[in-house]
């Protein structure tokens, strides 16, 4: 299935604490597996999703540098964490406090990769939201390398790696940038 047309739409669903989403995907990032809970929030039907690109979820707020860090990271064979809006099939939207990593052979290749996915901590938005903004406004006019440039002076200026981040902001150590 190729990522559909969807406007998005201002109706947000939230996890309960209790929920894990749980994807696998191949090394093209197709889905080959979704728990019940990620088949249930996204809207789509299980046959719907399984083979599809799991970017048909990619919410259009999101900034394109997130995921070139993420694909770094995994491909590199290191996990990641992250903030993730998912768009639904019908236009709505869920935030998840996301860690994907590489499932690795015998040999050390890559071979699949594995997420699971959970609520956010409150007030995460705060933080997130304004940044997210701020990188799509910097690929806008800059392009890809410019919001990259302006994570890397983030992270830099924090003495922190991304992963850091993230987990500090989840974990409410960090709540302002």
């Amino acid at each position: 299935m190729r990522k559909p047309n969807i406007t998005p739409i201002n109706k947000e669903t939230f996890l309960k604490e209790e929920d894990f989403i749980v994807s696998k995907t191949d090394l093209k990032s197709r889905i080959l597996y979704g728990n019940k809970i990620f088949i249930d929030i996204s809207g789509y039907s299980e046959e719907e999703l399984l083979g599809s690109p799991h970017n048909i979820l990619r919410h259009p707020d999101m900034p394109r540098c997130a995921f070139k860090v993420l694909y770094d990271h995994i491909q590199n064979k290191k996990e990641w964490f992250g903030y993730v809006k998912n768009m639904k099939k019908d236009g709505g939207f869920y935030w998840v406090f996301a860690n994907i990593s590489p499932t690795l052979d015998e040999n050390n290749n890559i071979i699949e990769y594995y997420s699971v996915r959970r609520k956010p901590r409150e007030g995460f938005k705060n933080i997130i939201e304004p940044l997210y903004q701020q990188l799509k406004s910097l690929e806008q006019s800059g392009g890809m390398d410019a919001s990259l440039n302006a994570v890397n002076e983030l992270l830099s200026k924090k003495g922190i790696g991304f992963n850091e981040l993230m987990i500090k902001i989840q974990k409410g150590i960090i709540n302002e940038l």
